[in-house]
C-alpha cells in the first residue's frame, strides 16, 4: 500500500475482470483528478487465476505516488469484488468519509471527483450518483443510439428518489455503518443488479440522494455489446432483476404477481408507442422483454451474464 502524509478523505474504488487495457484508461484518469484534497484507489482483480490487471495496477500505482490497495479477490462475482473494494477502502482508509467506485470499462472526465465530493458535503447527501455517457467502439445505428438501455437520468443537479447503478457513484462511509453485510447481496453476483437492490436498501433506509450532472463518466461500449441479440437478452435480465429486488422487498406474494401480470399489459403498450415513435422495432422491444423478463423470473428462469468460465 502506498502511503500518503495528509488523512486520505475519498477513495475510489474499481472492481475489475479480464480488461487489463481498459482497467489502464480508468487509472489513468483517475489518477489525473484534480482535487482539494488527498484521495486513494482501491483496485480489485476478480480473476484469481491470472490477476494480470491488479499486476499492472500495481506498477502504475506506484509510479503515481497516491495512496493505494490492490488486491485480488479469490471468490468469483461482481458482488464479491465490489464488497471487497469496499471493505478493503475501510480498512486502509479509516479517516476516509466519501467511498466512490468507477468501473473498469469507463474513464472519470475532468472535474469528476472534485464535482462529487463537493455536491456530498454542500447538499449532505448519503449518496451522490452521476452522469454515465456511453461512447461505441464502433459506429451504430440509430436503433441501438436510441435505445432505453443506454439512457441515464437526466437534468441538473438534484436530490432524487435513487440512483440505480454503482457506475458512477458516491457513499458516504457512515451509509455502510447503518446498512447489514454483505453489502452487495451475494445473490446477484452473476445476474447482475445487486447495486440497484442495494441503493433500493438505502432508499428504504432513509438515506439522500443526490444527482451531480457537473460529475461525468464515460463508459466505453464494445462491439459485442451492441448486438440485437445481445440488447434483446439485457432487457429480459432487466426484467428478472426488477422481479427479484421487488420479491426481496415485498411482503405480499399476492401483489408481485398482479404486478407482473400489470407489467405484461403496460410492456405491450409501451412498446407499441415506441415502435409508432420511433418506427425501429428494436428500442421498441424493451418495454416488452423487460415485462416478459419479469414473468420467465417468476417461474425460476434466471440469466446468468457473469459467471465466466474459467
Amino acid at each position: 500500500m502506498q502511503e500518503s502524509k495528509r488523512s486520505v478523505e475519498a477513495v475510489v474504488c474499481i472492481p475489475t475482470f479480464r480488461r487489463p487495457a481498459w482497467l489502464a484508461r480508468t487509472l489513468e484518469s483517475v489518477a489525473a483528478q484534480a482535487a482539494d484534497f488527498p484521495f486513494a484507489i482501491v483496485v480489485v482483480d476478480n480473476d484469481a487465476t491470472n490477476p494480470v490487471g491488479a499486476s499492472y495496477a500495481r506498477d502504475f500505482l506506484a509510479e503515481t505516488g497516491l495512496p493505494s490497495v490492490v488486491v485480488v479477490e479469490e471468490q468469483q462475482g461482481n458482488c464479491h469484488a465490489i464488497n471487497r473494494a469496499f471493505s478493503e477502502a475501510m480498512v486502509a482508509f479509516p479517516e476516509a468519509g466519501f467511498l466512490l467506485m468507477i468501473d473498469d470499462d469507463e474513464m472519470a472526465l475532468p472535474g469528476w471527483l472534485a464535482a462529487m465530493v463537493d455536491t456530498a458535503r454542500r447538499e449532505n447527501a448519503d449518496i451522490v450518483g452521476g452522469p454515465v455517457v456511453r461512447q461505441f467502439e464502433v459506429p451504430v445505428p440509430d436503433a441501438v443510439a436510441q435505445h432505453l438501455l443506454f439512457g441515464s437520468i437526466e437534468g441538473a443537479t438534484r436530490a432524487i428518489e435513487q440512483i440505480h447503478g454503482s457506475g458512477n457513484c458516491l457513499i458516504g462511509r457512515h451509509v455502510f455503518d447503518g446498512l447489514a453485510s454483505p453489502l452487495f447481496d451475494i445473490r446477484f453476483n452473476f445476474l447482475g443488479g445487486g447495486d440497484m437492490e442495494f441503493f433500493t436498501r438505502c432508499r428504504k433506509a432513509g438515506f439522500s440522494s443526490w444527482w451531480c450532472a457537473e460529475a461525468v463518466i464515460r463508459e466505453f461500449v464494445a462491439e459485442d455489446r451492441i448486438s440485437a441479440r445481445f440488447l434483446m437478452k439485457r432487457s429480459l435480465r432487466t426484467g428478472s432483476i426488477n422481479y427479484v429486488i421487488d420479491r426481496m422487498h415485498s411482503t405480499s406474494a399476492t401483489r408481485i404477481i398482479a404486478k407482473n401480470a400489470l407489467s405484461l399489459g403496460a410492456g405491450f403498450l409501451r412498446s407499441m408507442a415506441l415502435l409508432a415513435r420511433t418506427r425501429r422495432l428494436l428500442p421498441a422491444s424493451h418495454p416488452l422483454l423487460v415485462s416478459l423478463g419479469r414473468t420467465l423470473a417468476s417461474l425460476g428462469f434466471l440469466p446468468t451474464p457473469y459467471r465466466a468460465n474459467n
